[in-house]
């Protein structure tokens, strides 16, 4: 005789959770779809198999859940360079091997390519919006700077200029790349991002030579 192993009940707090992640799912899957302008709440609601009461208390708004989008990229993004440069123990070209191999990725999210553009043109459209894009912009501007300022350090070099502005280069730099993708072209973004960042650690001083 078989058993059937009882579902464990979610608390409210498990269940919220699992409801809000599932409408920024559907958010970003329909956003890169039919755009920001042709997905309306009730289409997010009714893809995710939600009523808009269930939407609304878990955003005021569609623009609350494109930042929501924005953040949790940018945030795991920090996230995941901030673990390869604290990695201690490697030779300056085995890190710098390591960055290679997570730069390729840059850009290989085709979604999020198209999100990206998205979200680009909702904040220049919307002021209101525009002041929160930019406040998750430069939030995670600054947790990227803390990483080039790390990486410089851990190769023993001086930064060239203040690594909050090379992160926010670099941020440009991707995000321009991203605008000119062409779908079905090998994307470059993350080979010339490592060739300029190369260029600058090339042309950093080291500690002893601005002591010299």
């Amino acid at each position: 005789m078989s058993s059937t192993t009882p579902r464990k009940r979610l608390s409210r707090e498990e269940s919220q959770a699992q409801t809000r992640a599932r409408l920024i799912d559907t958010a970003r899957q329909l956003f890169v779809a039919n755009g920001y302008g042709g997905t309306s709440i009730r289409d997010i609601a009714d893809e995710a198999g939600y009523s808009q009461g269930a939407f609304y208390s878990n955003f005021a708004s569609k623009e609350e859940v494109l930042l929501e989008l924005l953040r949790g990229h940018m945030e795991a993004e920090a996230a995941q360079l901030s673990r390869l440069i604290d990695n201690e123990g490697r030779a300056p070209e085995q890190l710098l091997s390591e960055l290679e191999s997570w730069a390729a990725t840059l850009n290989s999210d085709a979604d999020w390519c198209m999100l990206s553009i998205e979200l680009q043109l909702h904040a220049n459209r919307s002021p209101t919006f525009a002041v929160e894009y930019r406040t998750v912009w430069d939030a995670h501007r600054a947790a990227l700077g803390r990483v080039v300022g790390s990486l410089f350090a851990t190769l023993g070099r001086t930064p060239p200029a203040d690594p909050e502005q090379l992160a926010g280069a670099f941020m440009a730099l991707t995000h321009g790349l991203a605008l000119q993708r062409v779908a079905g072209r090998p994307d470059p973004s993350g080979r010339l991002i490592l060739v300029f960042l190369r260029g600058l650690i090339a042309s950093a001083d080291s500690p002893q030579q601005q002591d010299g």
